[in-house]
């Protein structure tokens, strides 16, 4: 499995609660919709609670400002991803939810990188 990991912050008009509202209910769904066409295995948003445990761990290792929350897609090889942008409905479907992350995404603070999994631990 190849990943992509997206890293989100939320653009500064919105709140936490109004960026994953967003996220799980309009983008969600638009990348359901446009994963047949991106060969997208599997995609999970992992939010971001309001919890105080999360300054805490901060505080413990003098970190940044957390992240909103993070995306993962994920396709079965670099080859199957690589292929899922070829086609022009796919160039069309990435640019589709590109134009969507614009309305709630802030980017230039949102990392991404593709990688792969490394399992150390592995529930049974």
């Amino acid at each position: 499995m190849i990943k992509l990991i997206f890293c989100l912050r939320r653009l500064p008009h919105l709140t936490r609660a109004d960026f994953q509202r967003y996220w799980r209910e309009h983008h969600g769904p638009l990348v359901r919709h446009h994963a047949a066409t991106l060969r997208i295995a599997r995609y999970i948003q992992v939010h971001t609670l309001d919890d105080p445990l999360n300054d805490a761990l901060r505080a413990s290792r003098n970190g940044t400002e957390a992240y909103d929350g993070v995306a993962e897609l994920w396709w079965a090889s670099r080859a199957d991803m690589d292929t899922a942008l070829t086609t022009p409905a796919a160039r069309e479907a990435a640019r589709a939810l590109l134009e969507d992350e614009r309305r709630f995404i802030d980017l230039e603070r949102s990392a991404l990188w593709v990688g792969e999994e490394n399992v150390v631990i592995r529930d049974s």
